[in-house]
């Protein structure tokens, strides 16, 4: 009872009145160390439990059941927009802070991203550095029209923001047959350069779905090939211009042995790999990625991680 009731008055004055706890020891007639076990006992036993108010928390308990569903070693979740058309701006800021943090505090020698709205959004908001050393590559190749949320533009703009490094990689996503794309890849200048990207330490990709708001089948997919084949051979979306299906396994179709990007093995040798996605119609894709382990961080919104942890788990 004694025990209980000092862990009763120590809470009392810590939580409420917000006294520190060298103040709480000198009116108790405590040590801290004796004050800071009340407190730890308090909570431990239930004697006080700690409430959020902001609709933030419910965000940061989504990003933890992510991380222990899929074996992530981070999440990231947003709010959801009202508004969807603003995805993108949303993802793209909760991305940059991410990225921001990890460049910060881990340095990583080498980073390969991809191209699309989200990467795009994630850049212009990103903090300006220097990293000289830094090396930003290319991981896929890029649509053949120019364009903003292209490739080429995308590590450009990154290397830019932290005044590093930039290496391009001059090629299309798709050859145009698998004749083709072998001879390209014969090429030691190709060879060399996806092995370079798949021995980059972080990545940062987002996932494509199969729908008309893709950029990918919009404007990326060869002019002989129709998505319809694609989800009848169940397609579900792309990572790194491949087609996967709900399991996140590539599928059965010629396309996915004309893409030039790392296959799906070389890319889960990189030891950070960050998707960035959200959206009603990217949830099939997302969970496809995060089931097959394609992902070590996900930066998503909070509509799509409830998705995840529910209708994706299954």
């Amino acid at each position: 009872m004694e025990n209980q009731e000092l862990m009763v008055r120590a809470s009392w004055l810590y939580h409420v009145e917000g006294l520190t706890q060298a103040q709480i020891g000198e009116r108790m007639n405590l040590t801290r160390r004796r004050v800071n076990e009340l407190l730890a006992a308090a909570l431990e036993k239930g004697v006080v439990r700690v409430s959020f108010s902001s609709p933030l928390a419910e965000n940061v308990e989504l990003e933890a059941r992510l991380c222990e569903r899929y074996g992530l070693q981070d999440a990231v979740v947003a709010p959801t927009p009202e508004d969807l058309s603003h995805m993108h701006a949303v993802i793209g800021r909760a991305s940059a802070a991410f990225l921001d943090r990890f460049i910060q505090v881990r340095k990583p020698a080498s980073i390969g991203v991809g191209w699309g709205a989200t990467l795009h959004e994630t850049v212009q908001q990103m903090t300006g550095a220097s990293e000289p050393e830094m090396r930003i590559r290319s991981l896929m190749g890029g649509l053949t029209r120019g364009s903003e949320i292209n490739t080429f533009e995308i590590v450009r703009s990154l290397a830019k923001v932290l005044n590093a490094k930039c290496h391009y990689f001059a090629a299309p996503i798709y050859a145009g047959s698998e004749e083709a794309h072998d001879v390209i890849m014969a090429q030691p200048v190709f060879r060399d350069f996806l092995r370079d990207g798949s021995s980059v330490e972080l990545s940062f990709l987002s996932v494509g779905d199969v729908t008309g708001q893709s950029l990918q089948v919009r404007y990326g997919l060869p002019q002989h090939v129709d998505i319809g084949e694609l989800v009848a051979a169940g397609a579900v979306g792309d990572l790194l211009g491949r087609y996967l299906d709900r399991d996140g396994r590539p599928v059965d179709h010629p396309l996915n042995l004309q893409v030039i990007s790392p296959d799906l093995d070389a890319y889960r040798g990189i030891p950070t790999r960050i998707i960035a996605s959200g959206g009603p119609h990217k949830h099939a894709i997302l969970g496809a990625t995060l089931k097959a382990g394609l992902a070590t961080v996900v930066v998503t919104d909070a509509d799509s991680a409830h998705w995840l942890l529910s209708e994706g788990s299954r």
